[in-house]
C-alpha cells in the first residue's frame, strides 16, 4: 500500500474506534458488568475459528475455481491473497476494493490475466446472486414485522436490497448482451467527455469496444468450461457467507444471551447490504451504527456495545492485522523477485 492508502486506513480505525466509543458510553449501565460476570469465551473462541475457518473457506473458492480452468494454485498462496485483500477492502469505500490484489496474486500464480480477472467477477457474481437470493427472504421477514420496526427504517433497506439485485439482474443481462454493457458504458462516460475532441473519443469508446469484448470473452469462457468451478464456488460461497452471519450469535452466546438466530441471521443480511454502498472506508462507522441500530431491537441495550465493539474486533480490526501480515508476505517476495530478475538482467550484460 502507498502513502496514501495507509492514511485512509488510520482514517477508517480512528473513524471506527470513536463510532465504538460513542455506542459503548451511551450502551454500558450498571446490568452490562451482570452480563460480564456471565462471560462464556468457548464461544468467543468459536466465533474466532469459525471467522478463519470462513476466510479459508474463501481461499478453497479461489483455488477449486482456478483449478477447474486447469490451473494449479497452491492453497497457502490463495490464503494468503484473501489476507491481503481484506487490507485493501478496510481503506476502500464499502468493503469492497479487494479485487485487484486477487488477481495480481492470481497472475503471480502462472493464471492469464484474463483467466485471473474471470474468476474473480465470478466470485462477486456468486456473492451478489446468494445475498439477492437471501436477502430477498430477509426483506419479506422484515416487511412482514415492519409495523415493530418502522417504514421509516424497512422501506429504504428494502430500497437497497432492490438496488444490489437490480445491479446483479443488469450484470447477468450484459454478459449475455455485451452490445448492451456498451451502449451503457459509452453513455454513462460520455457525460465526461464532452469536451473532448472527436478523436480522442473515438480512440476511447474503442478501447472501450475492447475491454468489453474481453471481458464477456473471459466469462463466456469460465462459464462454458468450468460448470464444476461454479458449484464449487457456489458451495464456497454458501460455506463463507452463512459462517460469517452465525458469528454474531457466537458472541450473544459467549454474551449469555440466546443466540437469536433468524433475527440475528436478517441483522447480518441487511449490514451487509449496507456495508456494499460505498459511504467511508471499510464502511467503518456506518457498520458499527448499523449493527447498534438492528440489534438493540432485540437484545438488551446493556450488550449492545460490547457485543458490536466484539463482532468488530473479530471482523474488522483482525481482518486489518491479518491483511497487513499478507500485504507485508507479498511485498517481501515481490522485493526478492525484482533482485533475482536485477541479477539476472546484469549477468545478461
Amino acid at each position: 500500500m502507498d502513502r496514501n492508502q495507509w492514511k485512509w486506513l488510520a482514517l477508517s480505525v480512528i473513524f471506527s474506534v470513536v463510532v465504538l466509543a460513542l455506542v459503548l458510553y451511551f450502551t454500558i449501565d450498571e446490568n452490562t458488568i451482570n452480563y460480564l460476570t456471565k462471560l462464556q469465551p468457548q464461544y468467543l473462541l468459536a466465533a474466532l475459528i469459525l471467522h478463519i475457518l470462513s476466510l479459508c473457506a474463501w481461499a478453497l473458492r479461489l483455488k477449486f475455481m482456478s483449478k477447474s480452468l486447469g490451473y494449479k494454485v497452491p492453497f497457502l498462496h490463495c490464503l494468503n491473497m484473501v489476507f491481503a485483500n481484506l487490507l485493501i477492502a478496510a481503506v476502500t469505500p464499502s468493503q469492497a476494493g479487494g479485487e485487484p490484489v486477487r488477481i495480481h496474486e492470481l497472475y503471480r500464480a502462472d493464471v492469464p490475466l484474463g483467466d485471473a480477472t474471470a474468476i474473480v467477477i465470478m466470485e462477486r457474481v456468486l456473492d451478489g446472486i446468494l445475498l439477492g437470493i437471501i436477502g430477498g427472504a430477509a426483506m419479506l421477514m422484515l416487511w412482514l414485522g415492519s409495523e415493530e420496526l418502522g417504514l421509516s427504517i424497512a422501506l429504504p433497506l428494502f430500497f437497497m436490497w432492490a438496488m444490489i439485485t437490480g445491479f446483479v439482474i443488469l450484470f447477468a443481462y450484459s454478459v449475455k448482451n455485451p452490445v448492451f454493457l456498451k451502449n451503457l458504458i459509452k453513455k454513462f462516460s460520455g457525460w465526461f467527455t464532452k469536451r473532448w475532441h472527436a478523436e480522442k473519443v473515438e480512440k476511447f469508446t474503442g478501447r472501450i469496444d475492447s475491454e468489453v469484448d474481453n471481458f464477456n470473452s473471459a466469462l463466456k469462457n469460465y462459464v462454458s468450461h468450468s460448470k464444476i468451478g461454479l458449484v464449487w464456488g457456489t458451495l464456497f460461497t454458501v460455506f463463507y457467507w452463512f459462517s460469517e452471519f452465525f458469528i454474531a450469535s457466537l458472541i450473544l452466546m459467549g454474551l449469555g444471551e440466546g443466540p437469536h438466530i433468524v433475527e440475528s441471521f436478517v441483522a447480518q443480511i441487511i449490514i451487509a447490504i449496507i456495508m456494499m454502498i460505498p459511504l467511508t472506508p471499510g464502511s467503518s462507522g456506518i457498520a458499527e451504527l448499523s449493527a447498534t441500530s438492528l440489534y438493540s431491537l432485540f437484545v438488551p441495550s446493556s450488550i449492545v456495545g460490547i457485543f458490536v465493539v466484539i463482532w468488530r474486533i473479530l471482523l474488522y480490526y483482525l481482518n486489518i492485522f491479518l491483511g497487513i501480515f499478507g500485504t507485508l508476505i507479498i511485498v517481501k517476495r515481490e522485493v526478492v523477485r525484482k533482485a533475482i530478475k536485477d541479477k539476472i538482467s546484469l549477468k545478461r550484460d
